[in-house]
């Protein structure tokens, strides 16, 4: 996606600018060239011009034109006060959001768009990201806890070349995050005992998705292990609280328990062998 920007572009200098520094950082040939959809014409056309006529060579591989950004149905715009700075998005001084949202919340906010579409970017939609992206963050993590089993019940590489699918269809970014929460998915059933992995799957479902999440997107993790493992305490500590409520029949108690920890987003699950949770 494409920030508004601050200066104007459309003057020859700045293509021939556009052009040197290219040229001094990448080369005379190089590979992906980014840039808004309304630098298709006559920017990019400036640019490549010049360019040839400079190294005679075709300088760009492959030309990625994201569209535009918009906020709350509507351009952005100075004039209207209908704009955000990316640094006030992660410090929390604006009056557009409700509260500061991470660099990795809203790249993954952004990516769940297409970087040919339009993106309508405001609080609400922001927001219901961040969870998604913790949820992700979350079971990332608890990968770790996976305990590797003699079989297989998930088919790992078939998910694994959904993900290269999508990766090969135009960087489809929205289609990989849905086979990114299907690992979600997987790595809860088999957190509950309810599929199974071998050693060797296992070790390829964590390298596999780590690559994508990390490497391929270029999210960071904000669950550190120690965080993660006071939550864990606190949620243990309540399920045994629960526990007991349930054996003294105060089901009065023990709903509650459930309901709140629920609305904070960490779902009990009661099976055969215990109580598990998740974070939605």
């Amino acid at each position: 996606m494409r920030w508004p920007s601050p200066w104007s572009d459309g003057f020859p200098g700045w293509h021939l600018e556009c052009s040197v520094m290219s040229t001094k950082y990448l080369g005379k040939t190089f590979d992906i060239h980014g840039g808004g959809m309304d630098l298709k014409f006559p920017h990019h056309e400036c640019e490549i011009a010049q360019s040839k006529a400079s190294n005679n060579v075709n300088p760009v591989h492959y030309w990625m034109h994201a569209n535009m950004l918009i906020m709350n149905g509507q351009k952005m715009s100075k004039s209207t006060g209908n704009y955000i700075l990316p640094n006030e998005i992660f410090s929390g001084e604006n009056k557009l959001m409700k509260k500061a949202y991470s660099p990795s919340a809203l790249r993954f906010f952004m990516m769940q768009a297409h970087y040919r579409s339009i993106l309508d970017f405001s609080n609400d939609a922001i927001e219901a990201s961040e969870k998604g992206f913790l949820k992700l963050m979350e079971a990332v993590n608890n990968i770790e806890n996976i305990v590797a089993s003699k079989t297989s019940t998930i088919n790992v590489k078939d998910w694994k070349q959904k993900c290269y699918d999508a990766l090969n269809d135009d960087f489809n970014s929205p289609v990989l995050i849905a086979q990114l929460f299907d690992a979600v998915k997987y790595i809860n059933l088999l957190l509950l005992h309810k599929a199974t992995l071998s050693s060797e799957d296992l070790q390829e479902f964590k390298k596999s998705l780590k690559t994508f999440v990390f490497d391929i997107l270029g999210l960071q993790s904000e669950i550190n292990d120690n965080s993660a493992s006071k939550i864990s305490g606190v949620v243990d500590l309540l399920i045994a609280m629960r526990n007991e409520a349930r054996v003294n029949k105060n089901w009065a108690l023990s709903d509650k328990i459930r309901d709140e920890l629920l609305a904070l987003g960490i779902q009990l699950k009661d099976g055969p062998e215990g109580t598990s949770f998740t974070i939605n």
